[in-house]
Formats: C-alpha cells, structure tokens, sequence
C-alpha cells in the first residue's frame, strides 16, 4: 500500500511533458486541417458560392403596373349623359414578364457552379503551406530533443571527469588546466540545454498555434522521424500540373473564365416577354384589353459592345493565366530539381558521418576513457576525445535537421502529405 501511494506520488510530482502522450505528425496535421482558421474561411466561402447556384435560373420578377389612361382632367367628363355621350377615360391595369433564355440561364449555371473550384484549390494550397510550416517545426523540435540527449550524456561524461580530476589532484596525479576546461565545458552545457529548451518553447508555441490551440498548451512529439527518398523521381510538367493545387487553381480559373465567355457570349441571345393590359372604361364605354409580345434584341450595335468587349477582356485573362502556369511550372520544376539534388549530397554527407566518422570517434572515447581509468593517459587527452565527438555528434544533428528540411521544402513543392 505504502510502495503505490508513493509512485503515485512520484507520478503526480512529474512534469506535464514527461506524462504526455507523444502526438505524431500525422495527428498533428489532421487537427490543423480540422481547426486552423484559414480552411474555415475557404469552406464557408465555397458553401457561399455553391449556395448560389441555386438562384441561376430564376426568372426575373414581373412588373405590374395600375393607373389612369388617356383620363380627362374633368372627372364630369368620365360619365355618360342623356346626350348620348359615353364618357372618356378608363382605369388600367398592366402586367409584363420577360421569359429568360434557357440557354442563357444554363451558360450562368454552369459559370456560377465552377466558381467555387477555384477555392477549393487554393484552400489544398493553404493546407499544404500550413502543413509545411507544421512540419518544419515538428523536424525542428525532434533534432533539439535528440541534441539534449546528447548534451545529457555529454554531462554525465563530464562529471565523472570533473570528480575523478579533483580526486587525483587531491592525490596529486592530476595537472589542474584539463580538470578546469573540463568545469568550463559543464557550465558551457548547462547554457546550451537551457538554449535548447528555449527553442523547444517556441517550436511548441509555433504549432499550438498552427492547430488553433492555446500558445502555452503542453505537447510533446514523436522524435521518430521517417527519412524518404526522392532521388530517383523526375519531376516533369505532368507530374507537378496534377499534384499542386495553386497550378491546378489556375486551370480551374482558366475554366471559369472560358465559362464567362460562354456567359457573355450568350447575352446577345434574344429575350421575349408578354404584356397585358386591361382597362376598365369610364362611363357606358366598353372595357378594352391589349396583348403584346415583346422581344429584347441586345445583338443590336449600340447594345452589344459591353458584352463583346468583356469577350476580348477574358480571353486575354485566360491568355495572361497560361503565362503564369507555365512560369509556375517551370519554377516548381528547377526548385525541385536543385532540392533533390541537395538532398542527395546532404543524404550522402549525413550516411559518411554515421558510417564512419561517428564510429571512429566514439570508439576513440571509449579507449581514452579506459585508458584514463587505467592511469595511462592525462585528462586532456579524455577531454579532447569527447570535445571531438561532442562536437561531431552536435553536426550530425544539424546535418539530420538539413535533410529534413530539405525533404519538407521537396514535399511542399511537390504538395505531397
């Protein structure tokens, strides 16, 4: 009973960070899908636009009318009299309803419903830059995890360096220079992990902030990182039109504004209507009635150049829009071709340090080491053994963050999760 009240004491006393639950990547970019603001607002503007669709093949409203026609100022003159005279005037009441051109109302509807694939587009761009930001901080915050380990494995070296130099002082088989670089180096990184842990706090802030969380909210992350390989794909035109969304936004615009050719070209169609009149006479005259047809002719001269002029407009928008997919395109292209290059020298620099520098050097520690333990070496021998594989190991890390960041800026431009 004692020995569980005290472990759960243990635990209760424990830092937040240290009882949390690691939160992967992906998790981390689905809840910045689900929460960041930005796909919020493209959502709620696509709902915007699909919603009104629905209003494209209305008609327009009828217009009624009511009044006097052709009515005396003298109401003694709108009565009949025993003279035989009739009477002069009548009240009239007028309907009209022009009947919309189907083909016009098809060209709008079709206009209206590819509006909003425009921003469906930009809002997988926006998802994509967010993801990229998450990402980058993610790969950031791991490599610091794993340079504190480092650091903490460093100063347990150094300790023991620390102790065993002022015991053999003390005994007088030790120089005191090495045994005061050796308190340097503690204190040096004691500076360094509370710089790490700064650094920590803002990668942490950074993604708080990404998935719509408070700043300060405890996180933690998965320091596993899963290293892919880009080196053998080739990045043409076909590939880079049918992952990236802004390319694909410009064709989706490209689209509407084909559409809105479409739209203004069948403006100059003509439009009928009908008209009903109805007056009811004054006096002993008898009621009358007018039935009209009505058509709007906007092929006229005078009534076409709007239309005809915003034709011309939108085919050099469109014209305008395949210059910048192409430059889009060719700008993706070289940035991708110059990462993959990059990330396979930093992939090569990375495996030679690993393969063999690190080995060298860590097995250098552990002989100088033993041979310090067996009285056969000076301290500063020890000391300049971890100095190089510290130093190393801390380059290591910096080159690990570079390949990463490089295979996120690959991905970015690729649009690939």
């Amino acid at each position: 009973m004692h020995k569980t009240l005290i472990i759960i004491a243990i635990i209760a006393l424990l830092p937040d960070t240290a009882r949390l639950q690691p939160m992967p990547l992906p998790a981390i970019l689905d809840e910045i899908a689900l929460r960041h603001p930005m796909p919020a607002m493209y959502d709620a503007a696509i709902r915007s636009q699909d919603e009104a669709v629905a209003g494209a093949r209305s008609w327009m409203a009828p217009e009624l009318s009511a009044g006097f026609l052709m009515t005396p100022y003298n109401p003694n003159r709108w009565k009949a009299d025993a003279d035989h005279f009739e009477g002069m005037g009548s009240f009239m009441i007028s309907a009209q309803q022009f009947i919309p051109n189907r083909k016009k109302q098809d060209a709008q509807a079709a206009y209206m419903s590819a509006m909003s694939g425009v921003d469906r587009e930009n809002k997988k761009a926006t998802l994509n830059r967010l993801w990229a930001a998450a990402k980058r901080n993610y790969m950031e915050w791991g490599v610091l995890r794993k340079k504190q380990r480092v650091l903490g494995d460093s100063e347990q070296l150094l300790q023991f360096m620390v102790e065993s130099a002022e015991l053999r002082y003390r005994n007088g088989l030790e120089k005191i220079n090495a045994y005061y670089k050796a308190k340097a180096a503690l204190a040096q990184l004691a500076s360094e992990q509370l710089m790490l842990e700064s650094d920590i706090a803002q990668k942490r802030i950074a993604l708080n902030a990404l998935m719509n969380r408070p700043p300060n909210a405890p996180l933690e992350i998965d320091t596993i990182f899963i290293q892919k390989d880009y080196s053998s794909w080739v990045f043409d035109s076909t590939l880079l039109a049918g992952n990236r969304s802004d390319i694909r936004a410009v064709d989706r615009e490209m689209l509407v504004n084909q559409l809105k050719i479409t739209t203004e070209q069948r403006q100059l169609l003509p439009e009928f209507g009908v008209r009903y009149d109805h007056m009811f006479a004054f006096g002993t005259q008898p009621w009358q009635f007018t039935l009209m047809g009505m058509v709007r002719l906007p092929l006229a001269p005078w009534s076409s150049g709007m239309y005809k002029a915003n034709v011309e407009s939108l085919k050099w928008r469109n014209l305008a829009l395949q210059q910048e997919k192409l430059t889009r395109l060719n700008e993706a292209s070289s940035m991708a071709y110059a990462m993959q290059s990059e990330w396979a020298f930093a992939k090569r620099q990375l495996e030679l340090t690993e393969r063999q520098i690190l080995p060298a050097l860590r097995r250098n520690l552990q002989t100088q080491q033993l041979a310090y333990e067996q009285n056969t070496t000076e301290l500063f021998m020890l000391f300049d053994a971890w100095e190089a594989l510290n130093e190393t190991q801390m380059n290591y890390y910096d080159q690990l963050l570079k390949l990463l960041l490089l295979q996120t800026q690959l991905e970015e431009v690729l649009e690939i999760r």
